[in-house]
């Protein structure tokens, strides 16, 4: 028998199918892209990705003929969501939550309620990446798709309702949408109240590891699955990834580089919510009881990608690309600084009016250099924040990477030399697959309780230990990057808004706003 992981992401999608004893038997992945209909709009056909899904399992169901699936459980990113009917179609995109849209709704629910009530209901800080402010915007501008959804899912619950379950949502991806109550593990009163979402859109709130149903027999037809696999709650990506990188306890993290680069440590218990807004850190469930994550993230492979695309576009589609612009980069520090904010930044500076800079340019400045400069800020973003973790009570003496930026013996040296941490690379770096298995495992009686799992699961194969010549170098850069974006601060922010206000000349609409909604913020 064999257990089924399924990642969603931002940019592609992975199935991995484990042996009980963690082998990887065949993991499959299909990219997608995000589409930008409009200026600074981030979405993903929705349509396209759940083919792209079946495609990915449908690959590996055929590849474990010998070892048929019994259990899965979905990995997910957080935030998108998608409108679906009961009858199992899909409406329209998901908005991703890179989207700029949502701003003008943000700013109305700080009127409604304080950061810090709205802290202790959700312990989010209120932003425009979350699925509120999206789905509110719907509701404004496209007011007959979301009558007509009979409900929004989040990527993790959509792919297991498509598959045969009723609909839901994991706990760890509905405080992703500002509508939970992370005390009671239901939708919030007051939320829905202020925001005039209607409740009987939001699926029920379950647990990772939850049994929610079986593939329906027709799908498992068509993509080759044997009868009666379990379908199992799994989780918000990095909260997934975190459990298949062998965090199996709290006062440990995890640095998973995805698309988005997402630190995330592990507590027993809630922690202090004053010490944690202080800090601009949201709290969500992890996957085991009474165990919590926060985040601290950033965009990562998704600037990687764009680098790709733009500066080694005739070689985007060569599958050794990103290791031969490794290959390119310098052996030592840049003299270069960047500003890693291309689209809104995550935990905790939720910058959203700024753009991406580079400093210190020359003609005679390469390819090779440029991009090590990319994966030196993406480093330093993480540089302060990782400081923190510490006063959390949280071991930073070694992180496990994971992520397909794991597979870059560079980027892993760069980030233990200016962070001073060594950095740990796993057998396999698809935490988030394994994390997911391991759920499904779990849940169904296949494998122990976590613990005696995650040892079969994680396997070490090298570790890349700080250098203190260039860690010396990095003190100074990071210093100056810490300037860089205080000296430009207004300047960025004045510049987003003349962008914003000339709208993008493609004839696409742009956002508009009636002054002074009558009623709560959603009529």
């Amino acid at each position: 028998m064999s257990l089924l992981g399924i990642d969603v992401g931002t940019s592609g999608c992975k199935a991995a199918a484990f042996s009980l004893a963690g082998i990887c038997l065949h993991l499959a992945y299909r990219e997608y892209s995000t589409d930008h209909p409009g200026a600074g709009w981030d979405e993903l056909n929705a349509d396209h990705v759940w083919w792209c899904v079946r495609q990915a399992i449908a690959e590996v169901a055929a590849a474990t003929k010998a070892d048929p699936i019994s259990a899965l459980a979905v990995s997910a990113m957080g935030e998108a969501a998608t409108a679906v009917t009961r009858d199992r179609r899909i409406l329209g995109s998901s908005i991703l939550s890179s989207d700029g849209r949502g701003q003008h709704y943000v700013d109305a629910i700080k009127r409604e309620i304080s950061q810090e009530d709205f802290y202790r209901i959700n312990p989010n800080i209120l932003s425009t990446g979350y699925t509120l402010p999206k789905l509110l915007w719907l509701k404004e501008h496209a007011p007959e798709q979301y009558n007509a959804a009979d409900y929004f899912l989040l990527w993790g619950g959509l792919v297991e309702f498509l598959l045969g379950a009723d609909p839901f949502i994991s706990y760890s991806h509905a405080n992703r949408t500002l509508l939970f109550d992370i005390q009671t593990h239901n939708w919030s009163d007051k939320m829905l109240k202020i925001s005039g979402i209607d409740r009987s859109k939001l699926p029920r709130c379950l647990p990772a590891g939850a049994v929610a149903g079986t593939v329906a027999d027709d799908m498992a037809k068509q993509l080759g699955l044997p009868a009666n696999v379990k379908i199992v709650v799994g989780g918000h990506d990095q909260c997934c990834n975190a459990l298949g990188a062998g965090i199996g306890q709290a006062g440990r993290a995890v640095d998973g580089i995805g698309t988005y680069e997402c630190i995330t440590p592990v507590y027993h218990g809630l922690p202090d919510p004053a010490k944690m807004l202080a800090l601009g850190l949201s709290i969500e469930h992890y996957l085991i009881p009474d165990h919590y994550v926060s985040f601290i993230f950033n965009q990562a492979g998704s600037l990687l990608r764009w680098f790709r695309d733009t500066f080694a576009a005739a070689e985007r589609s060569d599958p050794e690309i990103y290791r031969r612009l490794d290959a390119e980069a310098p052996n030592a520090p840049t003299k270069l600084l960047v500003l890693p904010y291309f689209q809104p930044t995550g935990s905790p500076g939720f910058v959203t009016d700024a753009s991406g800079v580079m400093v210190g340019l020359k003609t005679s400045t390469t390819r090779g250099e440029i991009y090590r400069a990319l994966l030196e800020s993406i480093t330093c973003y993480f540089a302060e924040p990782v400081m923190h973790l510490r006063q959390l009570g949280i071991d930073t003496s070694e992180f496990i990477a994971t992520g397909g930026g794991a597979r870059s013996d560079l980027w892993l040296q760069i980030k233990a030399d200016i962070l001073n941490i060594p950095y740990t690379r796993l057998e396999h770096n698809h935490g988030s697959v394994a994390g997911a298995a391991i759920i499904a495992g779990v849940a169904t009686g296949e494998l122990p309780d976590i613990t005696g799992a995650l040892p079969r699961f994680v396997r070490r194969t090298r570790t890349f230990y700080p250098r203190t010549d260039h860690h010396r170098v990095y003190q100074d850069r990071l210093a100056r990057y810490r300037e860089l974006y205080p000296l430009m601060r207004n300047y960025l922010s004045m510049f987003s808004r003349d962008v914003e206000t000339c709208g993008d000349f493609s004839g696409q609409a742009g956002e508009t706003h009636a002054p002074g909604w009558p009623g709560n913020i959603g009529a």
